[in-house]
């Protein structure tokens, strides 16, 4: 079978998983995204990169591990490289235990150092957000974990009586009209606020001029519409990662 996608690319987060073929220069056209709690065997075996004969690398970042048996039976472990602290992401690691970075986070600084300028803070708006640090020097040298977005309008609804869930969009005005209007300013406006006070106390701590600020993952468009600070956006950070990690780490 001739294939024409050197990789096969697979990132576990805790809400949604994303699988996507790739040459080494460049992601395919087509990402498929399946909500995680469905990810089973099944997904995948109508998926012609699964055949026996195929010899395509797949590259995998978890931050689930029950999960990854799944993709070690399905595509055999001598196929898989796994994301994890002994691989080379293209910068240095100044960090007490790096074994305890997450995959994810590990794919989007290999992104970060190979596609923009250093230094950058790298903001991945997931279940949780992290701010990821590289610095000048092109070393990560640590970050910062706050509450998703989501989790925090989720975590209202799931210990109030009476506040329900909402949609997250932008508000139409600060001053909300109904219960659910000034939920999704607090939640929207509020977080706004909060991740521009880390990214300056990122810039503080740091000290270095000309900070590059990207933003990746399911709520990066909408917190970074009226957030200046971040100049970049790129939905695919960490995918790209993982294609960049392929490329540094040749395995099959």
């Amino acid at each position: 079978m001739v294939h024409e996608f050197d990789y096969l690319l697979i990132d576990i987060s805790n809400s949604f998983t994303k699988v996507v073929p790739s040459t080494l220069e460049s992601l395919g056209d087509k990402i498929i995204s399946i909500p995680t709690n469905e990810l089973n065997e099944k997904f995948f075996e109508n998926f012609p990169w699964n055949s026996d004969n195929s010899s395509s690398g797949v590259i995998l970042s978890s931050v689930v591990p029950e999960l990854n048996d799944l993709i070690r039976n399905v595509f055999g472990e001598e196929r898989i490289l796994e994301v994890s602290n002994s691989v080379n992401i293209g910068c240095e690691v100044d960090y007490p235990d790096p074994r305890s970075i997450g995959a994810d986070r590990l794919a989007n600084v290999a992104a970060a150092v190979s596609l923009y300028e250093v230094p950058a803070v790298i903001i991945d708006f997931g279940t949780a957000v992290t701010f990821d640090v590289v610095s000048s020097k092109k070393s990560y040298v640590g970050g910062v974990i706050a509450p998703g977005l989501a989790s925090m309008t989720d975590y209202m609804f799931d210990h109030t009586a009476l506040l329900p869930r909402i949609d997250l969009n932008e508000p139409s005005t600060i001053i909300g009209k109904s219960t659910e209007d000034a939920m999704l300013s607090g939640a929207v406006i509020g977080y706004r606020g909060l991740v521009k006070e880390v990214i300056y106390s990122i810039f503080n701590d740091l000290d270095e001029p000309a900070t590059q600020v990207i933003a990746t993952g399911g709520y990066a468009q909408l917190i970074s519409s009226a957030v200046k600070e971040i100049n970049i956006v790129n939905d695919s950070l960490t995918l790209e990662g993982l294609r960049i990690i392929a490329d540094l780490n040749p395995f099959s």
